[in-house]
This record gives structure tokens, sequence and C-alpha cells, in this order.
């Protein structure tokens, strides 16, 4: 049976964009979620680290440098280790980066580990709404920081007035066309939108949340209230196997806004012995085979995640992605090449 992976998320942005202040808003939203934390500060005190003390299941404060000048990945992997240890149970780790931090080296760092209990969350780049065009300008570097991220928060939105808002909304789609864009006020991100909760119980209960609903405790509550009525979830299943490489041109093309995309995939033909498990957050996207359990339905269940998408499109496209037709179920390997070359190894 496959490894259930625990996610690791990446928070990174400049110095004062509010990245603190957004872990603390996670972990104190977070319902029922383990976390462990990695606070990387640059100094001498830990002041991140001792902004979140208290609020978190597991943490490793690391002082005097950022984790992406580590000699190697066998430091990361330490830490990492501790943290994904079975007997703290941690559902997800969250890595807050020093504002020097250099994300791209981050990314590398944490897709070469040698852990076989995390896969990649996501790298979430914070960016201050007030001083974005004079970060800008100090640092240009941060047009490149923008592109590496899967998801942008434009936090501190209450200090601009509209029409600045939008100047930095634009000119965050002019460095990173398609990126999905969430605006927040002092930190608050639904941290539904950035990892699960992982139910202990069967298979089939780790996959049930397929929406924002498990994230309120209070069923009677106006949604409209909540953060997460900024954003959509869409879902789908089928019965019938998909085309493998119908469904990888729908991946390879997926729509400007839809931030995540998991489940399981059923495909035809070739490898009707397993189900893929499927992790997207961004530009990011892995597969993980696993065979099928003893009277396990066999029907694909996808639930996508973003700003600004169209269900009944994103539906329609999925449709459309159904083996259907007289070679309906004779996939080969060369149709599973695209999906393959989205396999890990160890997988």
């Amino acid at each position: 049976m496959a490894t259930q992976r625990i996610p690791v998320l990446l928070i990174t942005g400049f110095l004062g964009s509010g990245k603190t202040t957004m872990l603390n808003h996670l972990m104190r939203d977070s319902v029922d979620t383990r976390i462990g934390v990695i606070v990387n500060d640059f100094g001498s005190i830990n002041i991140d680290a001792m902004a979140v003390a208290g609020q978190v299941d597991s943490m490793i404060p690391i002082e005097n440098g950022c984790l992406c000048c580590a000699a190697d990945a066998s430091e990361m992997d330490e830490m990492l280790d501790r943290l994904t240890d079975p007997e703290l149970r941690i559902d997800v780790v969250v890595i807050e980066s020093s504002g020097l931090a250099e994300p791209q080296s981050m990314i590398r760092t944490l897709l070469s580990s040698g852990n076989e209990r995390i896969r990649y969350g996501g790298l979430v780049e914070v960016v201050d709404a007030a001083e974005f065009a004079s970060t800008r300008d100090r640092h240009p570097e941060l047009d490149r920081h923008v592109r590496d991220a899967d998801l942008i928060v434009l936090n501190k939105t209450d200090r601009v007035g509209e029409d600045e808002r939008q100047r930095v909304l634009d000119t965050v789609a002019e460095i990173a066309p398609g990126l999905p864009v969430l605006t927040a006020e002092h930190g608050r991100v639904d941290p539904g939108l950035l990892f699960d909760h992982e139910p202990r119980d069967t298979p089939e209960e780790r996959f049930r949340q397929l929406s924002f609903a498990d994230v309120c405790t209070d069923e009677h509550d106006d949604h409209s209230r909540h953060l997460h009525a900024a954003y959509e979830s869409v879902e789908f299943t089928s019965a019938e196997p998909l085309d493998p490489r119908r469904f990888m041109e729908f991946v390879d093309a997926r729509p400007a806004g839809l931030y995540r995309l998991k489940g399981f995939v059923h495909f035809a033909g070739a490898d009707p012995q397993r189900k893929y498990g499927l992790h997207a957050v961004g530009a990011y996207l892995r597969f993980q085979p696993a065979p099928w359990e003893r009277g396990e339905p066999r029907t694909t269940q996808l639930v996508m995640i973003g700003t600004g998408i169209d269900a009944d499109t994103l539906t329609k496209r999925l449709t459309d992605c159904v083996a259907t037709g007289p070679d309906a179920g004779e996939a080969d390997e060369r149709h599973m090449m695209g999906v393959l070359r989205y396999v890990d190894d160890a997988d």
C-alpha cells in the first residue's frame, strides 16, 4: 500500500510582508489539524519562533541563517525526519522562511529530500500590498520570487485603496500570468485552501474532505462571511475510466486561478490494477499509484480548488476525458507516458 505522505508547505516573502502573522492565523484557524513548523529567522534571536511558540504541536526553530543556505539536503532531512516521526501524528509541515531566503533554492532542497514520508505542498509568497512597488525597486528579484510561487497572498490590502490594490494585482498578472492570487487583511487566509486535515480512519475517510465545508465548525453560520467564500471548490466523479492522454491534456492546460487539484484517477486500459493518486499545487504535479482495495469501486474522484474558476467548464472538460468508443479500454503504456513522467521513482 502506498505511504500516506505529509505535505510540506513553504511560506516565503520579503521582510515585513506578514508571514508570521499569516502562520499564526493558519494555526489558530485550523480545525483538528496537527501542524509541525520549521521557523527560519535571520539573526541571533529567533523572534519569529518566539511569536509562534506555544501554538504548534512540534516546532524546530533555526537561527543564524536561511534554510536555502544549508550545505546539503541532509540538514533539511534531519529536521523533516523529526517532524514526520509517526508518533507525532503531524498532518502538515509548514516552513516559514527568512525574509532573505531564496525560494527557488528552498524548493530544490525540499524536492531533493530523501524523506519518503513527505510531499511538496506548494510555495506561498506573501506580498505586502502597501510596499509592493517600493520593494520591487529595492529588490528586483521579487519578480523572480513571484514567478517561483504556486500561490500569491496579497497581504495588507486594508492599507491601500482600491486603485492601488488593482495596480498591484495587474502587475502580478504581468509578472506571472495565470498565477492564483488571494487578497488578505492581517494575514488571514483560510487554511482549507492550503492544506487538509487528514482523518486517521479508513483510506476512504482520508479522502473525504472534498470541499471547504469541513473547515467550518458551525453549519448554521453565514458562509458568505467566511474566508473561503472567495474560493471555489469543484468536485468531479466518474464511474467510467479516463483516457490518460486526454486527461493529461487537461492537466497541462489547467485554467488560470486553479490552485489545487487532488484525488484519485481510474485510467483506462494500461494499468487496471492500480488507481493513481493525484496531487497538483500550482505548477507542481505528482501521481502516486496504489492498488485498488478489495471491493473498492473503481471510480475517479477529483476536487479542484481555486479562484475565479468556472465549475461548468471544468466539469465539461473532465467529462470529455472519459474514455469512449471502441478503443476505450485499450490504452497501452504509450498512452500512459504522460502520466508516468510525473510518478516518483519510489512509487
